[in-house]
């Protein structure tokens, strides 16, 4: 009578050349490949599918040690347990063992390392490492990643929710997108400790009923006349970047980022890339006559590459520039990014220009995604006699009688 186990010997398993699979019972299997390549398999039955799982290559796992290994299989296969499942699980933990001594500050660091080359820029990089190093490090950064919970999110973000809400809304997220890495890559498991829905939703108010909207603090359309000619009073850099920005109502790190070789003065435009821009996509700003004599100046005195250069070679104009300018002419009450709201009612209460076409003017993307679809190009034309209508609007001294509506040109 055959034996229904260990069928096979030491002397068998060594002749073996020919493409097959060998039983030695009891489940397990010698497999010879194509290329007389020998494995082992385990096969079983559980939850009436059959299932295959390899025990390794026969140069490394003896005739023994696979029998070894397919008994402990058996005996998992008889409690009911699924050797393939158990032997995930067991790798699983081992991985958690192993990564019980990373901590969450090693986790941020990673996680900073790996998204930086998709950031728009460093700027963007300092702000996650600043908030992280301010708020959370002190707090957790030494703990275990694996070990973070509600309790250690909310003694951050408890301190700070009501005082400082846009920026424990910031540290909260960056919290959440950390630990969402730390699982990805089986540091920890389980639920993340910093989301909002259906856990610290429960525990803090929500922004809205907290935060105030702050909106930057503009100055009303009928007066930026006056406050250009007062601007050109002025010297300096600062002074000719930040009337660059009032002509072309762009974002102040628009600006003073610009480059010489991105300024077409013969084309009368200005081609920022994509990676410059707020919504990541490239962006073209029509030059109006004042904007381009005003560039055409700054161009005399350049030096380097940078269109508003700082004090230190190679360097941009700080991003604190501007600010700095309007509190030395006695304008605390305003700021930069301000003036793109100025602009933005002046177009929508003294011009007939579509919505649109402000909205694209200021590099805005287009809500309504059927509307996206349909306007595929970027009104170029129109945005053009518009910016031409806000330089004309900069050069006055003062506003005129509010009967003065800009119309739109025909085309």
């Amino acid at each position: 009578m055959a034996r229904s186990i260990n069928r096979l010997s030491s002397r068998l398993v060594s002749s073996l050349n020919d493409k097959g699979l060998y039983a030695d019972g009891g489940g397990l299997y010698l497999q010879v490949s194509a290329s007389s390549a020998k494995s082992w398999i385990f096969r079983f039955m559980m939850n009436k599918k059959a299932r295959e799982m390899g025990l390794g290559p026969l140069h490394t796992v003896s005739l023994a040690e696979a029998r070894d290994a397919a008994l402990a299989c058996r005996k998992l296969v008889r409690d009911g347990v699924d050797p393939i499942e158990a032997r995930k699980a067991a790798k699983n933990k081992l991985h958690l063992d192993e990564a019980s001594l990373i901590t969450f500050k090693e986790c941020a660091d990673a996680y900073i390392r790996a998204h930086r080359p998709g950031w728009r820029n460093a700027k963007h990089a300092a702000q996650w490492e600043t908030t992280l190093e301010t708020y959370a490090h002190p707090k957790i950064g030494h703990i275990a990643v694996k070990d973070i919970d509600t309790n250690h999110v909310m003694s951050i973000l408890d301190p700070i929710w009501l005082t400082k809400n846009e920026t424990a809304s910031r540290v909260r997220g960056r919290i959440e997108s950390i630990l969402d890495w730390a699982s990805s890559r089986k540091y920890r498991e389980g639920d993340n400790s910093a989301t909002w829905k259906g856990n610290l939703k429960n525990l803090l108010p929500a922004r809205s009923k907290v935060a105030k909207p702050k909106h930057h603090a503009a100055l009303p359309y009928q007066e930026v006349g006056s406050f250009v000619s007062d601007l050109r009073q002025q010297e300096g850099t600062a002074a000719r970047g930040l009337e660059l920005l009032v002509l072309t109502a762009l974002r102040t790190g628009e600006v003073i980022g610009a480059t010489w070789d991105e300024i077409k003065l013969e084309d009368k435009v200005w081609e920022i890339p994509g990676e410059r821009m707020k919504m990541g996509q490239s962006h073209r700003v029509p030059l109006s006559p004042p904007a381009i004599e005003l560039l055409k100046g700054m161009q005399k005195n350049a030096e380097g590459i940078f269109v508003v250069p700082g004090a230190r070679s190679g360097r941009p104009l700080s991003s604190m520039a501007f600010l700095q300018l309007l509190k030395r002419m006695g304008r605390n009450d305003l700021t930069a990014h301000g003036f793109r709201s100025t602009f933005r009612d002046w177009s929508a209460e003294k011009t007939t220009f579509p919505r649109e076409v402000a909205e694209m003017a200021l590099a805005h993307t287009i809500g309504d995604k059927v509307e996206a679809a349909y306007r595929r190009g970027d009104l170029f034309d129109k945005r053009r006699k518009l910016m031409d209508a806000w330089a004309k609007h900069c050069e006055m001294a003062g506003f005129p009688s509010e009967s003065n509506v800009v119309v739109m040109a025909k085309s």
